[in-house]
């Protein structure tokens, strides 16, 4: 049974900093393409970060310079290190393992709250 368990969401103030972290199972996970995502009220899901099983990383522009995504194969967790929060970061932010291996298979996790305040 696949299983991604994400953590440390929280409440900050404008210009904090929280690390969100995944834990998975289940899953072979360096070979898996993982992701971060975040869903605010009333808005599609957008996509965050992106880390590949090679390590390469990519950002959504609105995070660029701020987030940093990265994993440790070890402990079959990625992180997202989050600084310089603002009030238009706060979503339900999710993470997602992905592969392509015959076909493309994507697995979520529960999503954690995170709360900027102005």
């Amino acid at each position: 049974q696949v299983q991604l368990v994400e953590s440390g969401g929280g409440l900050v103030q404008a210009g904090g900093s929280l690390r969100l972290s995944c834990a998975a199972s289940g899953i072979t996970f360096s070979r898996y393409g993982m992701a971060w995502y975040r869903q605010a009220p009333g808005r599609q899901r957008e996509l965050v970060a992106t880390i590949t099983s090679t390590i390469s990383t990519n950002y959504a522009d609105s995070v660029k310079g701020r987030f940093t995504i990265s994993r440790d194969n070890a402990k079959k967790t990625v992180y997202l290190q989050m600084n310089s929060l603002k009030p238009e970061d706060t979503a339900v932010y999710y993470c997602n393992a992905n592969i392509n291996d015959l076909a493309h298979i994507t697995y979520w996790g529960q999503g954690t709250q995170v709360t900027v305040s102005s």
